[in-house]
């Protein structure tokens, strides 16, 4: 009885395998988006935040971090580069902590603690798991192993069939 119900969750989980990388990636993506957006409403404010904080040329700093994170945003949310996208992010972050953060931590717990922590923490995931199932990423994969044996003439160019491709 107890080996069907762990088969049965198991079964439950890999059905559900899809939705983890998706939520991660959509909540990352719109907080990201959401802040780079907010910072290109407001540019002369966030550069004298960043002047505040020690960040060498804030005028050129500024307007790059909101870009950054408005468009690496994007990209987590509708996963395509997902990889790609959650490298700079993960700098950001890693700079907003040393930057803005790093006098408020008394030790590992407190970085712990920190929203910019739990970001990084996801997009390191994301960095090395990538988007997921529900992707454009998996959807780009999948076409491009679909044609590769069209663009090598290969067997599928003289008409053979071709076998289903898996992700």
């Amino acid at each position: 009885m107890l080996q069907r119900i762990h088969e049965g969750l198991l079964g439950a989980a890999r059905r559900l395998a899809w939705l983890p990388p998706l939520l991660a990636r959509i909540s990352v993506g719109l907080v990201f988006a959401s802040a780079g957006w907010g910072k290109l409403q407001e540019p002369e404010r966030v550069v004298e935040f960043f002047r505040s904080l020690g960040i060498p040329a804030p005028e050129w700093q500024a307007p790059f971090v909101a870009v950054t994170e408005l468009v690496c945003g994007l990209l987590l949310c509708v996963g395509l580069g997902t990889r790609f996208a959650a490298v700079p992010l993960v700098v950001t972050m890693i700079v907003a902590i040393r930057t803005a953060l790093w006098s408020e931590l008394g030790g590992i717990v407190d970085l712990a603690g920190t929203q910019e922590w739990l970001l990084i923490a996801l997009l390191v995931w994301l960095a090395i798991a990538g988007g997921g199932a529900v992707s454009l990423d998996t959807l780009a994969a999948r076409r491009w192993r679909a044609n590769e044996p069209l663009a090598r003439g290969g067997a599928a160019s003289a008409g053979a069939p071709r076998t289903p491709v898996r992700p």
